[in-house]
């Protein structure tokens, strides 16, 4: 698998989104992602309580730990590599997480509007 370049959303050097727990689609602290990856796991979040939620009850239940994946499930404050798609759902339903651009691929702009993106930068929030 090739990666596409570490590239953020804002056009500079893709930031770490997280390691504990460790996240992103080659599980490397990064939302890198390549063709392979067709969920497109590229939107950095900060998770909380009504996203986790919102996932668990469209289906992709992020919060039950699966041990027998390694998973240990995911908590309110988690950062975590969200696919895009899931990310432009939970902006659509009104619980969308907060979001670090700096740590965003470039990719994810292929699914969701850098204006809504910024909608939720948590260096804006206070």
């Amino acid at each position: 698998m090739i990666k596409d370049p570490s590239i953020n959303v804002l056009g500079t050097a893709l930031d770490l989104c997280g390691l504990d727990p460790l996240t992103g689609y080659f599980r490397d602290g990064y939302c890198n992602t390549c063709a392979s990856d067709s969920g497109s796991h590229t939107v950095a979040a900060l998770l909380t309580k009504e996203f986790l939620a919102f996932s668990k009850y469209v289906g992709n239940d992020l919060s039950t730990p699966r041990p027998e994946f390694g998973f240990a499930g995911l908590k309110e404050g988690d950062a975590w590599c969200l696919c895009a798609s899931r990310f432009l759902q939970a902006h659509d339903d009104r619980c969308a997480p907060l979001v670090n651009l700096a740590a965003t691929h470039q990719r994810a702009l292929e699914i969701v509007p850098l204006e809504v993106l910024k909608l939720y930068d948590h260096t804006a929030q206070s």
